[in-house]
């Protein structure tokens, strides 16, 4: 069998990260990541609504200082990106969860554990070194989820995240032509799942009130794509509105994440704090997101090809990467600072 191709460390651009895990991962898991539901359309319009905008180009500004640092339900953060928690990490490095963990610290940057982490929530914290926050699957009833929101708590997750949009696992019909089961390859990793991972088709807003009066920790909603579900969730104390298709694996041919954010961000009205994630991966894609209105912009598959291609040290580069892009594309617009990120920096040029 040939050995896949080496890239010299460090990687010296994203694409080069991409190209790399994809020369080391099996087919199965590469397409697993790569994909999006049925006809992938939701996934290419999260990126092609994000290319459409561009970015002002101001000059004449004293860009000597240029200042990243922002925070997240009180939280500081280093800088205004973070990992989206993602199931199956075991499909692209052997320690999944808690090497992206590793990473994470490496680069001091907030990491979301997925709720079907392969982990235990307490190993992935013993691990990490920067902010975890905790990503919620209800894949059991109430008295399961609050046995592991109690874990969660203790552990020092700063928030819980409930994701809304997995009513149904949807069509990834690159794993269905394979005839791959995601799910049964996960089976590798130390942690159980939820034992009912269809409970999720009952939950009600019921089960939010529930969650919000159960835990000590902030409560957000991952998976908000409608002004009446953002209005709704802010008005009942949610904290945390997570404007998400789930990357565009979820409901195919829905609106893209970033199209979805603006008005959000108005009905919202400042009563709860607002991230993204869909498409976003490189830097000049997170001051888009920052400057329609988010507080902090997930990447997902941009973190997940530095898992696969080096582990920690490739999680911790990507975020170096982006690091830099964020600060000259900063610099080049004419801007020193998260808070100077505003809607009338970005316009749609087709």
């Amino acid at each position: 069998m040939a050995q896949p191709k080496e890239f010299p460390r460090p990687f010296a651009t994203l694409p080069e990260i991409r190209r790399a895990a994809h020369a080391r991962l099996p087919r199965e898991a590469w397409n697993f990541g790569d994909g999006g539901s049925e006809s992938e359309a939701t996934l290419r319009r999260n990126r092609r609504h994000l290319n459409r905008l561009a970015i002002a180009q101001n000059v004449l500004v004293d860009v000597r200082e240029i200042d990243l640092s922002t925070s997240l339900l009180g939280v500081p953060l280093s800088s205004p990106v973070g990992i989206a928690p993602m199931g199956g990490l075991v499909l692209f490095h052997p320690e999944g969860d808690v090497e992206m963990a590793r990473g994470a610290g490496k680069a001091d940057t907030l990491q979301w554990l997925s709720g079907a982490t392969g982990w235990p929530v307490e190993d992935v914290a013993k691990a990490g070194k920067a902010p975890q926050m905790f990503q919620l699957y209800h894949h059991g009833d109430r008295g399961w989820v609050g046995e592991l929101l109690k874990r969660v708590e203790a552990s020092g997750y700063k928030a819980v995240a409930l994701t809304v949009d997995t009513q149904h696992y949807s069509r990834r019909e690159r794993d269905i032509l394979a005839r791959w089961s995601p799910r049964k390859a996960m089976e590798i990793a130390p942690n159980p799942r939820g034992p009912f991972h269809d409970y999720q088709m009952r939950l009600t807003w019921a089960d939010v009130e529930w969650l919000i009066k159960t835990t000590k920790l902030p409560v957000g909603l991952k998976g908000i794509m409608t002004v009446a579900d953002a209005r709704r969730a802010a008005e009942m104390g949610v904290r945390l509105i997570w404007v998400s298709n789930h990357g565009g694996r979820q409901l195919d041919h829905t609106q893209s994440s970033i199209e979805a954010l603006p008005p959000i961000v108005d009905a919202v009205a400042g009563r709860a704090e607002v991230v993204i994630d869909g498409g976003f991966s490189k830097g000049t894609a997170v001051l888009k997101g920052l400057a329609r209105g988010a507080k902090v912009v997930m990447l997902g598959r941009t973190a997940l090809w530095g898992l696969g291609a080096d582990g920690a040290d490739g999680v911790a580069r990507v975020f170096e990467i982006l690091r830099e892009q964020m600060h000259i594309a900063m610099g080049l617009c004419g801007r020193t600072k998260i808070a100077d990120l505003k809607p009338d920096l970005i316009f749609r040029a087709d």
